[in-house]
């Protein structure tokens, strides 16, 4: 758990008003709570819209894809048009995809008041770290960044539990409408007490970049969306995913041949960074899709109350704010390398050994199961997150970090469109509504995704024994 200080100083030495990095913490903890929170409620929100749980899957995964869609223009904004306006709207945009959320009356209109959501997520927490960055100098930014490390680690603790209460006691729109009155409160101090800074000669937008890239990664991302469902043919589904590929071609092809592009997928050739970025993708496919599995597993298959469900969730948050603190140490002692290679492996076999799960199953098991999940995906995103900057200058340090987190991104939200794939698959013809069934399904889910964490951990076997020893300080 980071140490809260008093607030720092500016550049100029003047002492910095507590409530900046305050509003960019309950930024944070509301991007974060809202992440987390939905998992929980989607058996509720299936009963209520009248429609299969697995199809709430795009309530999830539009959220996630339009965070990977927009972070990459949240650096362009803020030095086009200021941190203190773009900060305030995304709060804003947040805030009213928030209100149509909870005022949905169908699932497209949730689907789409989701994307709203991610829009203003994919600018609140880039901006508002960039903000944190300028206004205090390089001694003073860890100080500073403890007030915003807090929310992120306490949000997905809450979220699950939360959502289980507010379902179980509460309409489930409840858990969108929670964020309005932050978000209001936000956005008026935000206007009175933010800095305004703009970038001196901000680089001109990739627009056509912005279109190939978006157009090609939501259309993939609506092919796995419903590749599962009966009603579509197999001609438009193939059609699509070709079409998507053309434009995703198009896009690497468009930015090779423009000074700036949108991400700079050269950075491909820097060896540590390619590792950590496509070697962490498929391994959060896996993590990004257990969020989703496991409250259909405690709910609709084991047949526990929302709440309840949300507490078998806990542990996997909490291990990961207690992890934290020591996977600096782990690193330092072992390496990236080693690290990575073992404890990918670990974390595969625990999404598997999900697979004993069942009715009858000792809860002190599944609580110690989770807190392993937990502890070793926390571990895992600290080493691959590390990683992306090991070999990378300081001046390509933003766009490694825009493209990394859209691929962090993407990961999750392929992850759950992936699991829910799966569940379908074996599903088969057979109703979501035959327990037995649906947790055989779940069951094989689980093992589909360990198996492709275990494959990914082939990925870091290319690593060197030194890579990563100038973020880790680890000695070979």
């Amino acid at each position: 758990m980071p140490r809260l200080t008093a607030p720092p100083t500016d550049e100029s030495g003047t002492r910095v008003p507590l409530v900046i990095p305050l509003l960019v913490a309950a930024a944070l903890f509301m991007e974060m709570l809202d992440a987390t929170i939905v998992n929980t409620a989607v058996p509720s929100i299936a009963g209520s819209l009248g429609v299969p749980p697995l199809s709430v899957k795009a309530v999830l995964t539009s959220y996630t894809l339009s965070l990977a869609v927009f972070i990459p223009v949240s650096g362009y904004m803020a030095d086009r048009y200021g941190t203190r306006r773009v900060f305030a709207w995304a709060v804003a945009v947040f805030t009213l995809g928030s209100v149509l959320s909870g005022a949905s009356v169908g699932l497209p209109m949730l689907v789409a008041a989701r994307v709203i959501q991610g829009i203003g997520g994919a600018m609140m927490t880039p901006v508002g770290r960039l903000t944190l960055v300028r206004t205090f100098p390089r001694d003073q930014i860890i100080g500073a960044m403890n007030y915003v490390i807090i929310p992120s680690l306490i949000g997905p603790l809450l979220g699950p539990l939360a959502g289980g209460l507010i379902v179980e006691w509460l309409p489930w729109r409840m858990i969108f409408l929670v964020n309005v009155p932050i978000g209001i409160v936000g956005f008026f101090l935000i206007r009175r007490y933010m800095p305004d800074y703009r970038g001196d000669s901000p680089t001109p937008l990739d627009r056509t970049g912005f279109v190939l890239f978006g157009a090609g990664i939501a259309l993939l991302s609506y092919v796995l969306e419903v590749f599962g469902e009966h009603t579509w043919p197999p001609l438009p589904l193939a059609g699509m995913t070709l079409l998507s590929m053309v434009l995703l071609v198009a896009y690497w092809l468009h930015a090779r041949g423009v000074v700036a592009p949108l991400l700079r997928l050269e950075l491909f050739r820097i060896r540590t960074f390619r590792i950590s970025v496509l070697g962490g993708f498929v391994t959060r496919l896996g993590i990004g899709g257990m969020p989703f599995l496991l409250p259909l597993l405690y709910q609709l298959g084991l047949g526990f109350a929302p709440w309840q469900a949300g507490l078998l969730m806990m542990p996997q948050a909490a291990a990961a704010l207690v992890t934290k603190p020591f996977a600096q140490r782990v690193l330092e002692r072992f390496g990236h390398r080693r690290v990575l290679m073992v404890n990918t492996l670990l974390l595969g076999a625990t999404m598997n050994a999900f697979s004993l799960v069942s009715e009858g199953t000792p809860l002190g098991f599944v609580l110690a199961l989770g807190f392993l999940q937990g502890s070793f995906s926390s571990l895992q995103f600290t080493a691959i997150n590390s990683l992306v900057y090991a070999d990378v200058s300081n001046r390509d340090a933003s766009q490694a970090s825009s493209l990394s987190s859209t691929g962090q991104q993407l990961s999750l939200s392929f992850g759950v469109a992936a699991a829910s794939l799966v569940v379908a698959l074996f599903l088969g013809d057979v109703p979501e509504s035959n327990r037995t069934q649906l947790v055989g399904a779940l069951h094989d889910a689980f093992h589909a995704l360990g198996l492709l964490t275990l494959l990914s951990s082939g990925s870091f076997f290319m690593l060197r024994e030194t890579d990563g020893d100038n973020v880790s300080h680890h000695h070979a």
